[in-house]
C-alpha cells in the first residue's frame, strides 16, 4: 500500500490507507485512545479501539508525542457533532488496523504548537531541526521556495539566462570584510567566499550574454549586528545595454505581479514605485531609506520606493581618503565623469536603492566600463596603478576585447519575505540562521580545527593569549572603531 498524506485522506472515505508521520498529541479516553497525527500536510486523528484490536490499542498506550510511526486503517466520518472544522481532515478519521512504530521521542527541549516567539532565540537556534517543525516557520519556507520559484519563471519569460557562478573567488575590496579559505595545493594563497557575484556578473555581459541573473548565496563577515547574516540569499541580476530606468522597470514590474500572485492580500500604496533622490530623502526624511507607508499600523499596506542619484564618493575622516559609497565599478553620471578626480564630492553616480516599507531590501548601479574611467574613480579611492592592476587587471584586461554598457541589482530574498511576513526578522525566514555574532549554535561553528588539518594547510594556530607587559611599561591604549561601508 503507498502511503499518502493526511489532507489527502478525504477522499478514501471507507476505503483502506496507509500514513506516515509524528505523534502530535495523544489522548486517552478509557477504552479508545485518540493520536493526532502529524505530517507535511497537517493533521488527522487517529483512533484505537480495545474493543476492535486490544493488542493495537495496547500498542498505542505506550506512544508519545514526536514518536514517528505509520499507520494503516480504514477512513471514516466522524459521529454526527465530533467534527472538527477548525482543521482539513476535520471531518473524517481513521480507524486504525496496524500500527508501526519508527523511532521514539525525547521530551522536547521546549513546546512547538505555537508561533515561538516567547522561547529564547538561542535555545530554538540550538534546537533548529525542532523549531522548523513550527508550522509559521514551515509556512515560511514553503513560501520562500514558491517566491523563489516564481522570480526564476518570471525572468526565464523575460529572456534572462539563469548562470551559476563561482563560490571560491578572488578577495577583492567590496565593502565588508571577505570570509578567506585556505589553498591546500598553494600553501599561503587563500580563496574568498563572494560578498556578491558582482565581477562574475560583469564579465559574463563581456561574454555576450547580456541578460543574466541567479538566485545565489552571499558571504560578508561583518560585525556583529542583531539583524545581519554572514550568509544570506539574494537574487543577482545583470543587463547590457540598458538604462537606469530599464532596470528599475524590470525590478518593478517583477514585484507587482509577485505581489499580486502570491501575495494578494496586501496592498502596494503607489504604482509606479516612487522614485526619490538621495538628496531629497535626506532633506525630507532625514534618512536614505524613507518609510513611506501612510498608515504604519497597517500590516498590509506595502511601500516600494527607488532612492537615486547617489553621491558616487564619501569621505573617510579617520583613513582621510575618498571611498566608493557603494562599490568602484559603479558609473559616475555622464555630466560628472569630467571631474571625476578634481571635484569627488561632487561626483553623482548611476546608484539606487529598492527600499520598502523603510528598510533597504536591495540595491544595484550602471557599471563603468571604460577601463580609464574605472582606474581614475581607483585612483581617487587612493589605490595605485599597480596596486589596481594586481587585484582587477582581469576586469580591466577583459574590457579590452569589447565590452556593453550594462548595470544591474540585487535584491534580497531574506529581508522582502521577512517584511511581507511581517516577522521581526530575516531568522525567520531562513532554516539554518546564524546567531547575531555570527556563531551557528546548532552545528558549534565555527570551531578549531585539527593538527592534521592546519599541518596539510600549512598554516600554524595563533596563540590567543597576550603576553603580559613588563612592568612600568603598561599603557592604556585607545580603543578603534571600525566601520563598514553599506
Amino acid at each position: 500500500m503507498e502511503r499518502i498524506y493526511t489532507t489527502q485522506a478525504i477522499k478514501y472515505i471507507g476505503g483502506r490507507i496507509k500514513l506516515c508521520g509524528w505523534v502530535n498529541s495523544r489522548r486517552d479516553h478509557g477504552k479508545i485512545i485518540f493520536i493526532d497525527l502529524r505530517d507535511k500536510k497537517g493533521t488527522i486523528q487517529i483512533v484505537f479501539s480495545n474493543n476492535l484490536k486490544p493488542e493495537l490499542y495496547n500498542l498505542s498506550q505506550k506512544l508519545r508525542p514526536e514518536w514517528v510511526i505509520e499507520v494503516t486503517g480504514e477512513v471514516v466520518k466522524r459521529p454526527k457533532g465530533m467534527e472538527n472544522l477548525k482543521i482539513e481532515t476535520g471531518t473524517i478519521e481513521i480507524k486504525a488496523e496496524t500500527l508501526k512504530v519508527f523511532s521514539e521521542a525525547k521530551t522536547l527541549p521546549f513546546s512547538i504548537e505555537n508561533d515561538g516567539y516567547e522561547i529564547n532565540e538561542e535555545k530554538r537556534l540550538k534546537y533548529r531541526y525542532l523549531d522548523l517543525r513550527r508550522p509559521r516557520l514551515k509556512r515560511n519556507l514553503e513560501i520562500r521556495q514558491k517566491a523563489i520559484q516564481f522570480i526564476r519563471e518570471f525572468l526565464i519569460k523575460e529572456d534572462f539566462i539563469e548562470i551559476e557562478t563561482p563560490i571560491l573567488t578572488k578577495s577583492t575590496p567590496e565593502g565588508a570584510r571577505d570570509f578567506v579559505v585556505p589553498s591546500r595545493l598553494e600553501p599561503g594563497k587563500f580563496y574568498a567566499l563572494p560578498q556578491s557575484p558582482q565581477q562574475y556578473k560583469q564579465l559574463l555581459m563581456v561574454a555576450g550574454i547580456e541578460k543574466y541573473f541567479q538566485i545565489t548565496r552571499c558571504f560578508r563577515d561583518e560585525d556583529p549586528r542583531a539583524d545581519r547574516q554572514a550568509e544570506f540569499t539574494q537574487l543577482d541580476l545583470e543587463m547590457s545595454f540598458v538604462s537606469q530606468n530599464d532596470i528599475l522597470e524590470i525590478i518593478e514590474k517583477l514585484y507587482i505581479v509577485l505581489i499580486k500572485n502570491l501575495f494578494p492580500e496586501k496592498k502596494i500604496l503607489k504604482i509606479p514605485f516612487p522614485r526619490i533622490t538621495y538628496s531629497e530623502a535626506i532633506k525630507k526624511y532625514k534618512i536614505d531609506k524613507p518609510d513611506i507607508r501612510i498608515n504604519k499600523e497597517d500590516k498590509n499596506e506595502l511601500a516600494f520606493a527607488f532612492i537615486v542619484d547617489f553621491p558616487m564618493f564619501e569621505w573617510k575622516k579617520e583613513e582621510k581618503r575618498w571611498d566608493a559609497v557603494h562599490h568602484p565599478f559603479t558609473r559616475p553620471q555622464t555630466e560628472d565623469i569630467k571631474k571625476i578626480k578634481a571635484e569627488p564630492s561632487e561626483i553623482l553616480a548611476y546608484q539606487y536603492d529598492f527600499v520598502l516599507n523603510g528598510y533597504e531590501i536591495g540595491g544595484g548601479s550602471l557599471r563603468t566600463y571604460k577601463p580609464e574611467v574605472l582606474e581614475a574613480v581607483f585612483e581617487v579611492m587612493g589605490h595605485k596603478k599597480q596596486e589596481i592592476r594586481k587585484k582587477f587587471g582581469h576586469l580591466l584586461e577583459a574590457f579590452e576585447y569589447g565590452v556593453p554598457p550594462h548595470g544591474g541589482i540585487a535584491p534580497g530574498i531574506d529581508r522582502f519575505l521577512a517584511i511581507v511576513l511581517n516577522e521581526p526578522n530575516i531568522r525567520e525566514i531562513m532554516a539554518f540562521p546564524k546567531t547575531g555574532d555570527n556563531r551557528d549554535l546548532m552545528m558549534n561553528a565555527p570551531a578549531e580545527i585539527t593538527q592534521e588539518q592546519l599541518k596539510e594547510l600549512k598554516l600554524k594556530p595563533l596563540s590567543l593569549k597576550a603576553k603580559a607587559p613588563k612592568a612600568g611599561l603598561v599603557k592604556k591604549r585607545k580603543g578603534k572603531n571600525e566601520k563598514d561601508k553599506k
